[in-house]
């Protein structure tokens, strides 16, 4: 049997919205602040660290090969195997996938996985016009000739189009398939709005207590995250329209997803260490969970772009011989509250899998989720896995479960163990 990969420690910079406090910073600092902050904090020397794969979704062009570059700008030495990933919502999940398996066939014994967003900065495109004319000119001989070229824009074709918030495949956005997928199972606006409230006050307990604040690296004067809203409430909510514009969807009637119950754009770098069991005990170091499983599941966006859970979950289960109930804590990503909702339902009813059951409430994101604190899109699975292990640590609960679904129509669910 292959060694068991352990979770050993996470870190990750404060989420804040897009737009705030981390607009002068590239995804490499970001990036680069959460490597460096969890080599510093856990008091792991930067040598030991055999392989880095880290995920952005954002790609900036200027640095595509991510990973190598925050090998160079951070305190690892410079052969350590750098990895770039970039998997949609599931990224951080993919990341960690890659350095398990390389310790599972034991070509290494500690890695470390991270995921990355500025949102603040997302790379822009020129317009294709202005493209083919910028060509021309850098391939003219010549002043003249350039200019000749140049002189062919009009002002129009010199503003850059900013990146698609359209699925390719589909043409709609996350949040109009998102109002179909409420109208398909019939969820109401307030149930998407508890569990945002919800989700806001688990948050700022969490915050207050101390929990979230441990997994926190603070930069440029900010120690905490800082969505998280604790005051709230049902009544708020409700006086806020809709987000979405509904037009291309085919839906009648105003659409129940808010800028309350969606996760915000959010800047953030998170970063994980794993090591093989027999290393960590070599160290001395205490493994927070074990990696028992990980599945992922891609369907087809007409079936509803964010239900991949209710496909990768049941399988899982399934594989792994556990029940749903078996399981102390549970960690659902939160794009919408709607799409949580929907693929609770799906669990418990049974979709294109047989149901598992109905969650106990009580176990799931204690600590609130990415409607609260935030979703770097490549940073979210790696803040997920670091919160539900360093949980599942101070309660000493054996079974926890990670659910996740991506843009794409893919999604990725993972079961930590402890002892």
């Amino acid at each position: 049997m292959s060694e068991r990969v352990a979770v050993v420690a996470g870190a990750r910079t404060p989420f804040v919205k897009a737009g705030t406090h981390f607009k002068a910073r590239r995804s490499l600092d970001l990036a680069i602040h959460s490597v460096d902050g969890l080599l510093e904090r856990y008091d792991v020397a930067p040598h030991e660290i055999e392989a880095l794969t880290f995920g952005v979704v954002g790609v900036d062009p200027r640095a595509p090969h991510l990973a190598r570059e925050v090998t160079f700008g951070s305190s690892l030495p410079v052969d350590v195997r750098s990895v770039t990933v970039t998997d949609n919502c599931i990224t951080g999940i993919t990341a960690i996938e890659h350095v398990a398996d390389a310790i599972r066939a034991e070509r290494i014994e500690v890695g470390m996985a991270g995921g990355v967003e500025s949102m603040s900065n997302p790379p822009l495109m020129a317009r294709s016009r202005a493209s083919r004319a910028f060509l021309a000119a850098n391939r003219a001989k010549g002043f003249g000739g350039r200019l000749r070229a140049l002189a062919r824009l009009r002002p129009r074709d010199l503003v850059p189009t900013p990146p698609g918030v359209e699925e390719p495949s589909t043409g709609l956005s996350m949040g109009q398939h998102t109002e179909l997928m409420v109208d398909e199972w019939a969820i109401p606006r307030t149930e998407q709005d508890e569990i945002a409230v919800r989700s806001h006050h688990h948050a700022a307990a969490a915050t207050a207590d101390g929990r979230l604040g441990e997994e926190i690296i603070p930069l440029d004067g900010i120690d905490g995250d800082t969505i998280v809203r604790p005051d709230t409430s049902m009544e708020a909510l409700a006086a806020l329209p809709p987000a979405f514009d509904l037009g291309p969807s085919g839906l009648e009637g105003p659409g129940t997803l808010t800028a309350g119950n969606s996760s915000p754009l959010t800047d953030g770098s998170s970063a994980v260490l794993l090591m093989s069991e027999s290393r960590a005990k070599k160290e001395g170091r205490e493994p927070l969970a074990f990696i028992r499983a990980i599945e992922f599941a891609s369907i087809d966006p007409s079936d509803g772009l964010l239900m991949g859970p209710g496909v990768a979950v049941p399988r899982l289960l399934a594989r792994t011989g556990i029940e749903l109930d078996d399981f102390g804590l549970i960690e659902m990503h939160e794009a919408f509250g709607g799409q949580v909702a929907a693929n609770l339902a799906a669990w418990e009813l049974g979709w294109k899998e047989g149901p598992i059951g109905k969650v106990d409430m009580s176990r799931l994101n204690q600590l609130g989720g990415s409607i609260a604190i935030g979703h770097p899109f490549a940073a979210t699975g790696l803040r997920i896995v670091t919160q539900l292990a360093n949980e599942m640590a101070r309660r000493d609960v054996r079974l926890g479960l990670i659910s996740i679904c991506g843009a794409g129509a893919t999604a990725a669910a993972v079961v930590l163990e402890r002892g």
